[in-house]
């Protein structure tokens, strides 16, 4: 836990010792409260409720948290800060989780920080905070499945655009998955408990469940899986780059 503290507080500490922290924060707050009042028509509504903000979180993440994970391994290879990392006397799952964790935390300040949204809807109405905390919940846990997925694959490559777009691109899929449009194409030709898993791979079928403030241990373990099997991948493929 140590180790894993250290790098944590290295790479934490490396967001905002440069702008790109601060750009990254406000671009999010912005479209959060843009796409909430124009295209989430959150007085329009007449309810006390945040769900035309949470519903705009998945496309929101889709762009924005690979923006974050591209530059995780991708800059230390291009800087060759790499190699002093791989020097430590630390396990590269160590570095993996670290590395992870700061961009989780820094992705959650952001999320916290569109606060003065649940001050507005509660002086606005009388919401269920119950259901807004369980979908701040989802909302990080899904914030998580994408940044494991964008670590994973920015230690592929030394490029962070590349690492940038194969990150959307799976992640799309990932979305995409929980779509009729997608299920119907396989419901055509393929055994039912083959739809079946493919929707349970959706980010959206299990956010969905946890924004509506039904907080079930199968969508926890989901994305704990989620996340943990592609920040083992992301270790093997640093070892993998190590050995090379």
């Amino acid at each position: 836990m140590k180790n894993i503290g250290i790098i944590f507080k290295r790479e934490l500490q490396g967001y905002f010792a440069t702008p790109v922290a601060y750009v990254f924060i406000v671009i999010f707050l912005v479209l959060s409260g843009a796409l909430t009042f124009n295209m989430g028509n959150f007085y329009e509504r007449g309810q006390a409720d945040l769900a035309p903000f949470f519903n705009f979180h998945p496309w929101l993440y889709l762009f924005l948290v690979p923006a974050i994970s591209m530059r995780l391994w991708a800059e230390e290879r291009k800087s060759g800060n790499i190699e002093l990392l791989l020097t430590l006397p630390i396990t590269m799952i160590q570095a993996v989780i670290g590395k992870f964790l700061a961009a989780w935390l820094f992705t959650g300040i952001a999320l916290v920080l569109t606060f003065p949204l649940w001050i507005t809807v509660n002086y606005l109405g009388d919401p269920d905070n119950g259901v807004i905390l369980a979908a701040y919940i989802g909302s990080l846990l899904m914030a998580g499945g994408f940044l494991a997925i964008g670590a994973c694959i920015s230690a592929t490559t030394k490029n962070q655009v590349i690492a940038f777009i194969i990150s959307v691109v799976i992640c799309f899929a990932f979305l995409l998955s929980g779509f009729s449009i997608v299920l119907d194409f396989f419901r055509g030709w393929a055994p039912q408990y083959v739809v079946d898993a493919i929707s349970s791979l959706s980010f959206l079928t299990h956010y969905t469940s946890i924004s509506k403030g039904v907080i079930d241990l199968r969508d926890i373990i989901y994305f704990a899986t989620l996340i943990g099997c592609w920040l083992y991948a992301n270790a093997v493929v640093i070892e993998m780059k190590k050995a090379s």
